[in-house]
């Protein structure tokens, strides 16, 4: 197995001695984009001295600008059933709570889709529980061919990256023939003995099967996968360098590494509460957490949901995440429930806004609120995403994409202080574009923009 548990926890104690001298050299190596080793990272995961800590979230920063620029992806989760067999400690969904559970019609599915469009959305990601008979792979595959053919006035699904249960390569191929876009599947902890813990009598307790899932979506030409732990599990130290082992396991083994990882903390949910885990990731941790994954994985994107507070996932935009969910459920049918006034959760949420109000902030931070779907659209995707990325190229596109999609969602679903705000920073970014010819493009594609044109470009 790739992920070396006594490896792990023996550079994990070597660190232990590091000193401020030791994470400056660490740091200086960042700069130079030289790679970071894995004793590196256990170094950096040492530091406590703030002015240490200071200079980690500055890295961070200025790593994310030199390659995501100011674009912040928005998306949204929709979670179509809540039947699962699995038992995990963790979630509200696990077998043992006694709750009515459902899952949506195609009818419904739709209905919920058609909310979602109307607050502006353009990327969804598709969530359920594990349960074969319930909610089979056929289930998946219906919802997906529902999202993408349920379009009300201007609105439109244009990317569903899907998080589901770890399966075969046959399905996972059932999923790549049905146009997903990333797969995403939490590792919840790399730690196994906990892990096991964590998943008594359950599908899911295969702690190898679930490991290899990222192997056989790859196997099946998914060449966009999303990663993720539930901090709070287990040590965060050795669940950080869990991730970077299976990140370098699939560069080595397929050319990609993680397209995302997102970053949930443990949150109170139906039949848990946190007195019960021993290591539960105080804010000072996390905001320490998601600077070293920027600087070790600087190409990768960093998701933050709204498990965390607006006040966090602000801070945290300058340390490194670059995507953003706006106005989520995490209920099943909760969209439709949530305008009638009743929703059920599967975890308690911290961030309350409508989309409105986080694009308003995001914007206000000097941001471009992303609703970019192209690089799945024109097949940069897996290995030549990254290699565009590493290149800089990317930012030849991704910029300006970022903005004419802005500008769609203020004139479609904005307000007046929204169109303004979207104006004044796109007039802004764009005179930073280097590159004349794609100046050029991006006036053009605003100006057909303007002219009744939507899902324009490069």
């Amino acid at each position: 197995m790739f992920i070396d548990h006594e490896y792990i926890e023996r550079i994990l104690e070597e660190a232990k001695g590091a000193k401020g001298e030791d994470i400056k050299v660490v740091l200086e190596k960042a700069k130079r984009r030289d790679g970071l080793s894995y004793e590196d990272i256990a170094v950096l995961l040492q530091a406590e001295d703030k002015e240490d800590l200071n200079e980690i979230f500055k890295l961070a920063g200025e790593i994310k600008d030199s390659i995501y620029g100011k674009r912040i992806v928005i998306f949204a989760p929709l979670y179509v059933s809540d039947y699962c067999v699995n038992n995990c400690v963790y979630c509200g969904y696990k077998r043992t709570n006694d709750f009515n559970r459902r899952k949506l019609t195609m009818e419904e599915v739709a209905e919920e889709v058609k909310i979602l469009e109307k607050m502006g959305h353009k990327r969804l990601a598709l969530e359920l529980g594990e349960d074969p008979v319930n909610a089979p792979i056929d289930y998946v595959l219906e919802c997906l061919k529902t999202i993408y053919s349920t379009q009300s006035d201007n609105g439109e699904i244009r990317r569903v990256n899907v998080n589901i249960a770890a399966t075969t390569v046959e399905n996972y191929k059932l999923l790549k023939e049905a146009k997903i876009g990333t797969y995403i599947l939490f590792q919840e902890t790399y730690h196994k003995p906990t892990y096991e813990l964590m998943h008594p009598k359950s599908l899911k307790g295969d702690y190898n099967y679930h490991t290899t899932a990222f192997d056989r979506a790859m196997e099946a030409g998914i060449d966009d996968v999303g990663g993720g732990v539930l901090f709070g599990l287990s040590d965060p130290k050795f669940e950080v360098l869990g991730l970077m082992m299976h990140n370098k396991h699939l560069e080595e083994k397929y050319g990609v590494g993680f397209h995302t990882i997102s970053m949930p903390r443990l949150k109170p949910a139906s039949g848990v509460t946190l007195q019960e885990f021993p290591h539960l990731v105080d804010d000072e941790m996390f905001k320490k957490l998601v600077a070293i994954i920027r600087i070790a994985v600087p190409f990768t994107g960093i998701i933050m949901s709204t498990r965390e507070t607006a006040e966090m996932r602000r801070e945290l935009l300058k340390y490194g995440v670059s995507q953003l969910s706006a106005g989520s459920s995490t209920g099943v049918g909760g969209y439709k429930e949530r305008e009638e006034g009743r929703e059920t959760l599967q975890f308690k949420t911290s961030d309350d806004r409508t989309p409105l109000e986080v694009i308003k902030s995001v914007l206000d931070d000097g941001y471009i609120p992303s609703y970019c779907t192209a690089c799945y659209r024109r097949g940069r995707t897996g290995e030549r995403f990254m290699k565009l990325a590493k290149s800089g190229e990317i930012q030849n596109v991704c910029e300006p994409n970022a903005m004419t999609t802005l500008l769609e969602f203020a004139i479609d679903y904005g307000d007046k202080e929204i169109l303004e705000k979207a104006e004044a920073v796109v007039k802004t970014e764009r005179e930073k574009i280097k590159r004349k010819d794609i100046r050029d493009i991006l006036d053009k594609n605003i100006e057909r923009l303007r002219a009744g044109e939507r899902d324009l470009y490069l």
